[in-house]
C-alpha cells in the first residue's frame, strides 16, 4: 500500500477515535514537551496538551470544563479536596498559557501537570499527566 494511502487511513482513523472520545465527555491533558525520560538542560520548557477542556486564565472564574495547568515538581498528587499549593513545587499558570520555562536542578527529576478551575481546584477525577527528566 502507498505511503501517502496510509497517512489517509491512520488519520482517517484518529478523527474517528478522537469523535467518539469527545462524544462521550473524554477529558485529558498530557506533557507534550518535554519527551518522558528525556535528558534536557535547564531551564526546561514544559508543555501541556488538554482535550476535552478549555484552557483559560484563572481570574476567568469556575466554569465547569475550564481551568488553567499546574506544574508539580518532584511531589505527589495534592489532596483533590483542597486547592493547589503554591510554592517552588507547586507552579501555577493562571494566566492560561500551556507552556512555562522552569529552572531545575541538574539530576532526576518527575514532572506532573494538574487541571484545576479558576479557583485552583483540581477535577476529581484529576486532570494529570506525570513524566521523568534528566537534567544535565
Amino acid at each position: 500500500m502507498k505511503k501517502q494511502n496510509l497517512v489517509v487511513i491512520f488519520s482517517l482513523a484518529f478523527a474517528l477515535l478522537a469523535s467518539i472520545a469527545f462524544a462521550e465527555g473524554y477529558r485529558a491533558v498530557t506533557i507534550s514537551k518535554p519527551a518522558n525520560g528525556a535528558t534536557v538542560s535547564s531551564p526546561v520548557e514544559v508543555c501541556m496538551s488538554a482535550w476535552g477542556v478549555e484552557v483559560e486564565p484563572a481570574k476567568n472564574g469556575v466554569s465547569d470544563g475550564k481551568g488553567h495547568n499546574h506544574i508539580l515538581v518532584d511531589v505527589a498528587l495534592p489532596d483533590l479536596n483542597m486547592p493547589v499549593a503554591k510554592d517552588a513545587n507547586h507552579i501555577h499558570m493562571g494566566d492560561g498559557s500551556s507552556c512555562k520555562s522552569i529552572e531545575l536542578s541538574a539530576g532526576t527529576h518527575t514532572l506532573r501537570t494538574l487541571f484545576a478551575k479558576g479557583n485552583h481546584m483540581p477535577y476529581n477525577p484529576p486532570l494529570t499527566d506525570v513524566i521523568t527528566v534528566t537534567v544535565k
